[in-house]
């Protein structure tokens, strides 16, 4: 199974904004350090917002901060609502001649729901504390990623 950029954008920027700091993070600079479009990002920041994972500040001293309750969100449940409901294989659109007897679906349908089950082991502040590093404000959140 492969994440949709939206939803592997989504987590970087909770990993990016869960890095403490005294003023919130700006699009702009979110934008720079993850190489997004500002467009793309800000579509992902209001669609969080609305699920109440980021908080977000309008005007002069705003930004973004991640919500500190997203800590105990499971990571299945987070990439399930980022993911959608595509199916991971789509047998009417096409109409496929072989889905009376295919065994496939149902089998890829099961891999996924196993892949979500593998996910919601995990918790976001999982996630989080797996970093022991600190980063300093001078690396990106690319070598955050990947620590």
């Amino acid at each position: 199974m492969q994440l949709n950029k939206f939803t592997d954008y989504a987590l970087r920027l909770v990993l990016y904004t869960a890095r403490p700091r005294d003023t919130p993070y700006t699009i702009a600079e979110i934008a720079k350090d993850l190489k997004v479009s500002e467009n793309h990002l800000v579509k992902i920041v209001h669609f969080m917002a609305k699920q109440g994972w980021l908080i977000t500040t309008r005007g002069k001293g705003g930004g973004i901060r991640l919500n500190p309750e997203v800590s105990t969100l499971r990571l299945g449940a987070m990439v399930r609502i980022l993911q959608g409901e595509a199916p991971i294989v789509e047998c009417n659109t096409p109409p496929c001649v072989l889905r009376r007897r295919c065994g496939l679906k149902g089998i890829l349908d099961n891999a996924v729901e196993q892949f979500y089950q593998v996910l919601d082991q995990y918790t976001v502040a999982d996630v989080l504390s797996r970093s022991t590093n600190v980063p300093t404000s001078k690396q990106s959140a690319i070598e955050l990623i990947q620590l």
